[in-house]
């Protein structure tokens, strides 16, 4: 993936296994569990363009997240703050090659960032 794709979107649910029912008849997306991230399965589509998490609805999984691709989320979350946007996570190791944050836009939206590698090797 490169600067500014659209890399992962958190769906938050109440019954994790109910909602990968769901969504696994409604879209045809393969979900499963990766180890180390149990009771967070993870999704994705059937041409594996995009996929996802579903997570346990709670404490900063409330509504749908889009997480966008950067090359450093440290100067993401810079120009975002520059551009009237709150910093609500800074960055955050996912594993010993990724990175995770979040902000809110001047609209209210919450908004992820990503950097690091993703499932397919970039």
């Amino acid at each position: 993936m490169a600067h500014g794709d659209i890399t992962h979107i958190d769906i938050p649910v109440n019954d994790v296994q109910a909602a990968s029912r769901f969504y696994g008849a409604l879209f045809g997306w393969d979900i499963h569990e990766i180890p180390g991230f149990e009771g967070y399965p993870m999704w994705s589509t059937p041409n594996k363009v995009s996929g996802g998490g579903l997570a346990p609805r709670g404490e900063g999984f409330t509504s749908p997240r889009s997480y966008v691709e950067v090359d450093s989320i440290d100067d993401a979350l810079a120009q975002a703050t520059q551009l009237g946007a709150e910093v609500l996570r800074s960055r955050t190791p996912i594993d010993e090659t990724s990175w995770w944050a979040s902000f809110r836009d001047p609209d209210g939206n919450e908004i992820g960032l990503f950097e690091g590698r993703t499932g397919d090797g970039d």
